[in-house]
């Protein structure tokens, strides 16, 4: 089970982030892309703190996707340093996970 990732980045809002879903999912990057509703963050950048409206992005793909997945993201992505987190899937439905792995890549 721990060939599986679950990959949290952030989008803006006012983008595109449905189209950059369909994206990942579509050059199979990804086996599904869950984009929550908007939120706000406060985080420092380069210096201050901010305020932004964001919808977090949940990406489920394969351990071996996530270099190239990461590379996609950083060419689709809006933000100048994206958030790029990934988590490594340490159990999961035996069904579900092998849907992952057929679905990406």
């Amino acid at each position: 089970m721990d060939d599986c990732a679950l990959v949290l980045t952030t989008f803006p809002v006012d983008s595109d982030a449905d189209g950059f879903a369909r994206t990942l999912v579509s050059e199979r990057l990804a086996a599904c892309v869950s984009v929550l509703p908007p939120m706000q963050s406060t985080y420092r950048w380069k210096g201050t703190v901010q305020t932004a409206d964001e919808r977090q992005v949940l990406i489920k793909t394969k351990a071996a996707s996530v270099a190239a997945l990461e590379k996609r993201v950083r060419e689709l992505h809006p933000y100048e340093v994206p958030e790029f987190l990934v988590l490594n899937i340490a159990a999961g439905s035996a069904a579900y996970l092998s849907w992952l792995n057929e679905s990406a890549g």
